[in-house]
């Protein structure tokens, strides 16, 4: 085990980096607190010896309420300390309250890295110099914990690298509630769409028929498989106020899935998510 990091303080402007991506790497711990809160100082010392103790495995971060309301309103802060652990993005875990060391310390034990997540984590540091070896790490992992996300998503990401994709496809079901699966399964449909659509001119049949749901759908598919996001969402969002019935809401899906690849931390997510609302009610 690694030495542990430093406690870094986050704010509104450095959660998305600092928390949401960093979590995808590993587990990071936000303590919520403020200086007048008399508990806060009491759980301080508290998390932070006993995070020091898991090492390199869990990042503890520390946001203070007072200064950073965006985030803060953001996670339902209602009474702190108030402490949320992250992994991919999620929050897996979190209490509130000036806890006592060994609850503190079982909160801890419950979300460092399992065998198979070190796993995982280790051919992931492989995959670049060395995929064949990053490539029977995960296999490893997945034959003693076959639920284990971080190698499914892992080994997923190589196979679709190669153009395995039904493979992919299959790993990927296993972990349906997981952000990084749903938007790798939304590659796989957007690729292959535009490989049955490579020979179709569908920029032309949505400006020759502006006002045809379908054909702004279509468009807008196209423009996400070849990663254009935010034309994409234009058109997907053109398609729904056209006719948002259209096709089992296949528009909004479509948009939702792009949501997802992009990430709910992205000024573009955002952005879109509020058109969206504003076209649909």
């Amino acid at each position: 085990m690694t030495a542990p990091s430093p406690v870094l303080d986050v704010t509104d402007a450095t959660f998305a980096s600092e928390v949401i991506a960093a979590s995808n790497a590993r587990v990071v711990v936000v303590d919520f607190w403020a200086p007048w809160c008399g508990p806060c100082r009491v759980l301080g010392p508290t998390i932070e010896r006993v995070a020091a103790s898991f090492g390199d495995d869990v990042r503890l971060v520390k946001l203070n309420t007072d200064e950073n309301p965006r985030t803060a309103t953001q996670y339902r802060i209602q009474g702190i300390p108030a402490v949320k652990a992250f992994r991919g993005g999620q929050v897996v875990n979190e209490f509130t309250g000036a806890i006592p060391e060994p609850q503190v310390r079982a909160f801890f034990q419950k979300i460092v890295p399992s065998p198979a997540e070190r796993a995982a984590r280790e051919a992931e540091s492989l995959a670049a110099s060395d995929p064949a070896a990053a490539e029977a790490r995960y296999r490893e992992a997945l034959r003693t914990a076959p639920n284990s996300t971080d190698a499914i998503v892992g080994l997923a990401r190589m196979l679709l690298a190669r153009g395995e994709s039904a493979e992919a496809e299959t790993l990927l079901d296993r972990a349906p509630a997981d952000r990084r699966a749903k938007a790798l399964k939304h590659r796989i449909f957007l690729d292959g769409f535009a490989r049955k659509h490579a020979n179709e001119d569908l920029r032309a049949e949505a400006a020759a028929n502006p006002r045809d749901p379908r054909a702004r759908y279509r468009w807008g598919v196209m423009l996400a498989a070849r990663e254009q996001y935010e034309p994409a969402l234009d058109e997907l969002l053109e398609s729904v106020r056209l006719d948002r019935a259209f096709a089992d809401g296949a528009a909004r899906k479509a948009a939702l899935a792009v949501f997802d690849i992009l990430g709910l931390e992205s000024a573009v997510t955002r952005e879109y998510q509020r058109k969206l609302s504003s076209v649909l009610f």
